[in-house]
């Protein structure tokens, strides 16, 4: 396989990986709906349903940056060595939920359970927003410069170079807020269809089709001033030679010429609203989780594609074009991308094992007498 294969076979991995991750973020939309349980016996059937899922979070985010540093080193050096600010809350807040689904429900625990649900809370808030804001970055740009030849200089050897605020400024511009609060709702919106789903208690899911409503409400609106941002951002052309040059409505002409890209958007977009306009129009319909999901992953899917392919610079400088970053000039060698694409052969088998242990877990739902008669240090 040639390297320009390779780099767009892993460009379609990391697209997959980052699909599975924005669905998967349904446990910290969860987590940040922990306050709002009526009471402890409620905030625990949560908080164990979603203890069962946490770890797939968490593995998805640990492997998708890895597939990145692995594929593209350039970009996980300029993006997470530049913007560290930005990186260092978002991996700070995973930490956190970490420690806190080991100790919440354990003996000895002289904290309390509130103390971890407040850390739990952190992470349900902190994790998507910045996540989306960091993703956002990549199409309305960063202020960095790359500088490839500095790697021959013994005294200043950082090939990449961003301002003092090291994140900070992506953190408040007002785009990738806008972004990531976007997928905050996202995740609060497919957390309470998920709840619906995996926990039997018929006060719970009165609540959370409540909660669904109102979530779904702002995500819609978040999704359509997100989405008129995108197609009209100004985004960065690649053409065969290498050369860049900012190009207006960059990602609307992706979908106009990449018409399966618009084509998967719109179904996924059609399955989103129907797994939620029927959980809400029929009471005892609990599977909107799977229309959702399936068609949140399939939407995000083609954000990605069209971010990378087509002679797109997927991560654009605002203040250097020629420092924009795409799949040809921050990838890895051949010899590694090869290499790499013969351990990947096992994804398919580790998608099928989540598959099966998250069918072997939801196989009893959640209900409040498991709960009660669950020794403390076996839940969460």
């Amino acid at each position: 396989m040639t390297h320009y294969i390779l780099q767009n076979y892993w460009w379609l991995i990391i697209s997959i990986l980052g699909a599975l991750l924005v669905f998967l973020l349904f446990v910290q939309g969860g987590q940040s709906m922990l306050i709002c349980a009526k009471n402890d016996g409620q905030r625990s059937m949560m908080v164990n349903s979603l203890g069962r899922k946490w770890e797939f979070t968490f593995t998805t985010l640990v492997t998708f940056g890895g597939a990145f540093f692995a594929s593209f080193p350039l970009f996980y050096s300029t993006s997470f060595g530049g913007a560290y600010w930005l990186w260092m809350f978002i991996l700070f807040s995973f930490v956190i939920q970490a420690v806190a689904y080991e100790y919440r429900s354990k003996h000895g625990n002289v904290y309390g359970s509130k103390f971890y649900d407040t850390l739990l809370l952190i992470n349900g808030i902190v994790g998507p927003v910045l996540l989306g804001v960091a993703v956002a970055g990549m199409f309305f740009g960063n202020e960095f410069t790359v500088t490839k030849a500095n790697i021959l200089n013994v005294q200043s050897a950082t090939i990449s170079q961003w301002g003092n605020a090291h994140g900070l400024e992506a953190i408040i511009c007002w785009k990738n807020l806008i972004f990531g609060f976007m997928v905050f709702f996202l995740a609060r919106t497919l957390a309470s269809l998920y709840f619906i789903n995996n926990i039997d208690d018929d006060e719970v899911r009165k609540v959370q089709r409540k909660h669904l409503l109102i979530n779904a409400l702002i995500f819609v609106v978040l999704f359509l001033v997100s989405l008129v941002l995108i197609l009209t951002a100004q985004g960065v052309q690649v053409d065969d030679n290498g050369n860049m040059a900012t190009a207006p409505n960059k990602y609307l002409n992706n979908y106009l010429e990449m018409w399966w890209c618009l084509a998967l958007l719109l179904i996924g977009v059609g399955m989103v609203l129907y797994g939620i306009g029927k959980t809400l129009l029929k009471p005892d319909y609990n599977h909107g989780i799977w229309f959702a999901g399936i068609g949140t992953v399939t939407v995000v899917l083609t954000l990605f594609w069209v971010l990378g392919f087509n002679g797109t610079a997927y991560y654009p400088s605002t203040i250097d074009v020629n420092s924009s970053l795409n799949l040809r000039n921050s990838s890895s060698s051949l010899f590694t991308l090869r290499v790499m694409s013969y351990v990947s052969i096992l994804v398919p088998f580790v998608l099928a094992y989540i598959a099966y242990a998250w069918h072997k877990m939801d196989h009893n739902k959640i209900t409040q007498h498991e709960i009660d008669t669950t020794d403390p240090d076996d839940k969460y």
